[in-house]
């Protein structure tokens, strides 16, 4: 790739309202990384002190779900959870005056199924459902294959101004590219 090519994704990223972006292998050490200079954007920007909170908290929780569920990832023989480090994108920028932040990554397609009927479940529930849902998911236990609390898309709901945007895009290796979009 020339420097053309780089100046043509940067002016691009721009005039999209990119903020931070980062493509690659994402691990635990990587997203406090990314959390610290997304922090600096914040303050930088003189972004209201809650809304900095919120984009920074839908933020941890979708590199987590990249961290925790990509379909392309390694984990070093003999390493905890932490230790993990999984393939995808996350993006947090600005659109119609609006944060948003996505992530995508590449899950196996044995999850798609599951994961869309979750995420239209909560992309149909009110403020106050969303809440009682949230409630009642804290005092159960973690589902079958989850490797957090099983919260983290409600949390994301939560902290969104909108309905999170989904889509899934299959892929010739019975994986599918799943993509996360959030407007704070």
């Amino acid at each position: 790739m020339l420097a053309t090519d780089f100046l043509a994704f940067h002016e691009a990223s721009r005039r999209n309202g990119i903020i931070l972006s980062f493509g690659g292998d994402l691990s635990e050490n990587v997203l406090f990384s990314l959390g610290e200079v997304l922090k600096l954007r914040m303050q930088q920007g003189a972004t209201d002190a809650a809304v900095s909170k919120r984009v920074f908290s839908v933020f941890v929780e979708q590199a987590q779900n990249v961290i925790r569920y990509s379909a392309d990832k390694l984990v070093p023989h003999g390493s905890p959870q932490g230790g993990m480090v999984s393939a995808g994108l996350i993006v947090v920028g600005i659109e119609d005056g609006r944060f948003f932040v996505a992530c995508g990554n590449e899950v196996p397609g044995e999850h798609v199924t599951a994961l869309r009927a979750r995420l239209d479940h909560i992309a149909g529930l009110s403020g106050d459902e969303l809440k009682q849902y949230y409630r009642e998911r804290l005092r159960q236990p973690a589902e079958e294959g989850s490797l957090g609390g099983s919260i983290g898309l409600i949390e994301i709901a939560r902290r969104s101004s909108a309905p999170v945007e989904y889509d899934f895009q299959a892929r010739g290796d019975d994986r599918a590219f799943f993509c996360l979009k959030a407007f704070i």
